[in-house]
């Protein structure tokens, strides 16, 4: 009986690994060195697959397929010590991208944000990265006037105590949903966090090829950047690279290039 039940827990911890074992690797090629990316298909599925067909070559855009591998000889444009390296624009200026746009992938709820009040006693959150009164007015409170109503000084002052009670009861999801992001509470969406791959983007639902790789902890990203990977090998090239000399705009004196990204064998 005994022997059953160790062979019986023995099968469901197999089980269990190789469950967490399903996600795929990535080995992007630079000419820095290796470095190894687990794909999180539970936490963003459509942008890991969009990266995964990018980089092997099998997107299709408006009907027309990209023929070759897109990331291929691509640079890191931007590097900015301690924060990210960004690469996947096609014109290495941080312009470009594959031709399309798509929606983020992003649950509030699985990072906590629906339970974070956007203002406290000390004033804005510090995720919120509000550090003036001009950003309060545009971050916070432009879009609170705008889903109230609010466009006049008669209509401020006939729902200027609705406005207080909203303000003191957003949380930090509130804040972003009101910026027009949108949310998706069945994913297993993780935090932006040193070592994690993230989408670039210029704002809600602007997603295409670009991407970055954290050098540090980025609470402030959370909620607004689809996180779809993480660093599993080579995190001393990701350093390298973040260590490199760069000009204006961030950008590396010398090129740091993506030779190739191709699933681990």
């Amino acid at each position: 009986m005994y022997k059953f039940i160790a062979l019986f827990i023995y099968a469901m911890i197999t089980v269990s690994l190789s469950a967490q074992e399903t996600n795929p690797i990535v080995v992007m090629k630079t000419n820095n060195g290796d470095i190894e990316i687990e794909m999180l298909k539970d936490a963003a599925p459509k942008t890991v697959q969009n990266f995964l067909d990018l980089a092997e070559g099998n997107k299709e855009v408006n009907g027309k397929k990209i023929d070759k591998p897109f990331y291929d000889g691509l640079i890191f444009h931007r590097v900015i010590k301690d924060f990210m390296i960004q690469g996947g624009c096609p014109q290495g200026t941080g312009t470009g991208d594959a031709g399309y746009k798509f929606d983020d992938e992003i649950s509030a709820k699985a990072l906590g944000l629906d339970k974070v009040k956007a203002m406290g006693p000390e004033g804005p959150h510090k995720s919120l990265m509000i550090r003036s009164q001009q950003d309060f007015q545009r971050q916070l409170l432009m879009p609170l006037y705008s889903k109230l109503g609010i466009n006049s000084q008669e209509t401020f002052e006939a729902k200027k105590a609705d406005l207080q009670k909203a303000v003191e009861a957003m949380t930090v999801e509130d804040v972003f949903k009101n910026q027009g992001y949108k949310y998706q509470d069945d994913l297993k969406s993780v935090p932006a966090l040193k070592g994690f791959l993230a989408m670039a983007n210029s704002g809600p639902n602007t997603n295409g090829s670009q991407f970055f790789i954290n050098l540090a902890d980025t609470p402030w990203l959370n909620g607004k950047h689809t996180v779809f990977g993480k660093v599993v090998g080579g995190m001393d090239i990701v350093e390298k690279i973040g260590s490199v000399k760069t000009s204006a705009g961030d950008k590396p004196e010398e090129d740091v290039k993506i030779l190739s990204v191709r699933l681990k064998k």
